[in-house]
Formats: C-alpha cells, sequence, structure tokens
C-alpha cells in the first residue's frame, strides 16, 4: 500500500542536505552547515554517511591556505531522492 521510505533519506539533516544539492548541484561545507543549522560534527557525520551510500561525492581541496568540502550529488542521489519522494507522495495520495 505505502511505499518504502528510504532510512537513509528519513533522516531531517541528510534530507536537508540532499535538498540543497538536488536544486544546486554542489555546494560547499559551510554553506550547507549555515543553511541547515547543523553543528560541524554532525554535518560531517551526515555527509559521510550520504558520501558511503553514493548518494553525494565530497572533494576536499584548498582555497588558498584553506581547506574546502565540495559536496555534489551524484546520479545516484538524484534516483533515491526521487524516489523518497515519489514515496511521500503515496503517504500523502498526491
Amino acid at each position: 500500500m505505502f511505499k518504502p521510505l528510504d532510512p537513509l533519506l528519513h533522516s531531517e539533516l541528510r534530507l536537508a542536505v540532499m535538498s540543497l544539492l538536488i536544486s544546486a548541484d554542489e555546494a560547499e561545507f559551510p554553506y550547507i552547515k549555515e543553511q541547515t543549522g547543523a553543528t560541524a560534527g554532525n554535518l560531517s557525520v551526515q555527509i559521510d554517511k550520504l558520501s558511503a551510500a553514493g548518494y553525494i561525492e565530497v572533494e576536499k581541496t584548498f582555497k588558498g591556505k584553506r581547506p574546502c568540502t565540495l559536496c555534489r550529488i551524484t546520479p545516484i542521489g538524484v534516483k533515491a531522492f526521487g524516489e523518497y519522494v515519489e514515496s511521500l507522495k503515496s503517504y500523502l495520495k498526491i
């Protein structure tokens, strides 16, 4: 009757990260942190989980002498996000 919800995306913070990346394609860590209101530590953990699942890719570089972490949604992540949204619609009967 109801489609299953992806437990990885059902977390509020992970869903927020994916929602940001689905519309922006990529974002730097400080921007994601600011938009979600998450702590750096918690955000790092959740980004690692999304990365391990293949939903996002993380690129660590430098801007001048400062570290820069860039997150991008992957095709697998786009597909998983779309399926999650469709599953939610089955609950809402949209």
